[in-house]
């Protein structure tokens, strides 16, 4: 491949060019707004002879692509040159985390996997010849420093939230969204993933997870109720435990202070049910307290464990009985799984329940499949709503931690896992 200077002429050696690509948009990252960032991007690129380079980010639920340039459409109206995810090539570049030629037998066209981190954000679309895997790392690493300024200028732009939404969102949901963490985080050590129906109308479910050095901390709640009440209810239980972790307390005194908390605000009439653990992650030891929820779940190979806990009351009521922490140590290869009852117990027009068996079915079949973690709960999450006609009756949300054991992965694995793409990998 050619090397360009910024005039698209060729110039500068790769290398060159290269550090004064990556150089100016580090620089123009300071003030540059998230509407700049097409024409940014695409105007450096062109140094290392990347051109056409278009971004497309994928909606909420996953389901399509939208190009990324001028202003977008408003919520719930469909944005030109959108690409479907399933059954194209741009979204098995997604779905799988690799860069793809977008005809196999003429490769002038690249899609590239918009990856921060571990989260999955779209894909990139490339124009280039003569590629060689200097190539392909360029347009790895043009990919991964795009993501990191799509995520760094997101928060401050009404474009993003209306591009990746494809209709209203109800209050309940914004809280939600804007809360909870990215849906997947994964180092050689633990992979962690989640999702959540109907990410529209959401109202009182949320997950969380976070570290303090080698420790996870994961938790799940479900808060009484379909209205903008239960948003409240779980954005409180959540904010009371982050509070109660920054301080240092450990999951049976965080138990306690949600509960005083929701009492304090909603006096007994709201409530939240939840799972609050710590995943100690050298070891697999797993601590955990159960407020009136469903109990934990792991995967092992083709079975499932369900663990067995003392489930104390769900935290708003007051009871002021006892917190029982259980616990219980992970085996190399487990997942765990936190959900709520909107998975299982949802019902189809049959008056069929969704069921643990065919929940954990799913993932064991899937997991055969060698597909990243947060692609197999997209398909989970889709699957669940064709068995229910798109017709959720209450909040479905899964939160998916893969434990390696005390063998850590390969950088190959823990990228297999996570859908990051290498720049070998076409």
């Amino acid at each position: 491949m050619t090397a360009h200077d910024a005039s698209g002429a060729p110039g500068q050696g790769t290398s060159a060019a290269r550090g004064t690509m990556f150089g100016a948009l580090l620089s123009a990252s300071h003030t540059c707004a998230f509407e700049q960032i097409p024409v940014l991007v695409a105007e450096q690129a062109a140094r290392v002879g990347l051109a056409d380079v278009v971004i497309y980010l994928a909606d909420l639920q996953q389901e399509v692509l939208s190009p990324l340039a001028g202003l977008a459409a408003p919520a719930g109206e469909a944005e030109d040159a959108q690409i479907c995810i399933e059954g194209t090539l741009a979204g098995r570049a997604f779905q799988h985390g690799r860069i793809l030629p977008a005809a196999v037998h003429d490769p002038h066209e690249w899609w590239v996997p918009l990856v921060d981190g571990t989260d999955r954000l779209g894909v990139l679309r490339i124009t280039a010849t003569d590629v060689d895997r200097e190539a392909l790392l360029d347009m790895e690493r043009l990919a991964a420093l795009v993501a990191l300024l799509v995520v760094c200028k997101r928060p401050m732009s009404d474009t993003y939230a209306k591009l990746v939404r494809r209709r209203r969102m109800s209050v309940s949901a914004e809280m939600e969204w804007r809360l909870m963490p990215q849906r997947t985080f994964g180092t050689e050590r633990i992979v962690i993933s989640g999702v959540m129906e109907p990410a529209y109308d959401v109202s009182g479910d949320v997950y969380d997870y976070a570290f303090d050095g080698l420790l996870a901390h994961l938790a799940i709640f479900d808060a009484m109720g379909h209205d903008t009440a239960a948003g409240l209810t779980a954005n409180l239980a959540l904010t009371t435990l982050r509070n109660c972790r920054h301080a240092g307390d450990g999951p049976e005194v965080a138990a306690r202070r949600i509960d005083e908390a929701l009492m304090g605000i909603f006096g007994g009439e709201r409530f939240a049910t939840g799972i609050i653990a710590d995943l100690d992650i050298p070891s697999g030891e797993l601590r955990w307290v159960n407020c009136g929820h469903h109990p934990p779940v792991i995967i092992r190979g083709r079975a499932t464990v369900e663990l067995t806990c003392d489930p104390g009351p769900p935290a708003g009521t007051g009871l002021g009985l006892p917190v029982t922490v259980s616990q219980t140590r992970l085996q190399a290869g487990d997942r765990l799984l936190l959900y709520t009852d909107g998975i299982t117990e949802a019902r189809n027009s049959a008056g069929e329940e969704f069921g643990m068996e065919r929940f954990t079915d799913f993932l064991i079949r899937h997991q055969s499949d060698e597909l990243p973690v947060p692609e197999t709960l997209r398909r989970l999450i889709l699957h669940h709503l064709d068995y229910h006609g798109h017709r959720l009756r209450d909040d479905a949300t899964v939160l998916l931690v893969e434990w390696p054991g005390s063998c850590p992965y390969s950088d190959e694995q823990a990228d297999a896992l996570t859908g990051i793409p290498r720049g070998d990998a076409v």
